[in-house]
């Protein structure tokens, strides 16, 4: 995969978005692109368990709001399902945990930030529709490229 989100940005700077600094990945896989797939959370990540267990995942990012609540939705268990059916990353607008597990773990997962609870009471979550935060809208089919200098979306397949 040969890309550079600064040259991207440099190159169709009218096409992409760009998220702000907040968001560090936690995962061992440094470079991703693929389409998004989205979902927003009440705190539970049970219909996230879902979607990254029993759904192929190949050419994929999992877009997820929680509306930065302070409790983890992805750990250790849900970063297993998203490497064994392929996904190529995960970006969290919120908080996750078991970072020491997860480090090694060859899919990409940025997010906010830490936090060692999660929330138990099972909750229902809303895939396919709109999110928006750090100033982008997210949509099921958008394109997101990301590195190690940054996390961009385009509305149309770029490279």
């Amino acid at each position: 995969m040969e890309f550079f989100t600064a040259d991207i940005c440099d190159e169709h700077a009218d096409k992409v978005h760009v998220l702000d600094n907040e968001f560090k990945n936690y995962g061992a896989k440094d470079k991703i692109c693929g389409t998004v797939v989205t979902l927003k959370l009440d705190r539970n990540n049970s219909e996230l368990v879902k979607l990254l267990r029993d759904e192929d995942g190949t050419g994929k990012i999992v877009v997820v709001d929680v509306e930065e609540e302070y409790y983890a939705v992805v750990g250790e268990n849900l970063m297993k399902f998203a490497h064994n059916n392929n996904f190529e990353g995960i970006i969290v607008n919120g908080y996750i945990r078991d970072t020491f597990q997860i480090k090694d773990i060859p899919v990409a997962l940025f997010a906010r930030g830490t936090c060692p609870r999660k929330y138990i009471p099972v909750t229902q979550g809303q895939r396919n529709i709109e999110l928006s935060f750090c100033g982008v809208q997210f949509n099921d089919g958008d394109y997101i490229y990301a590195d190690t200098d940054g996390i961009i979306l385009s509305k149309e397949k770029i490279v």
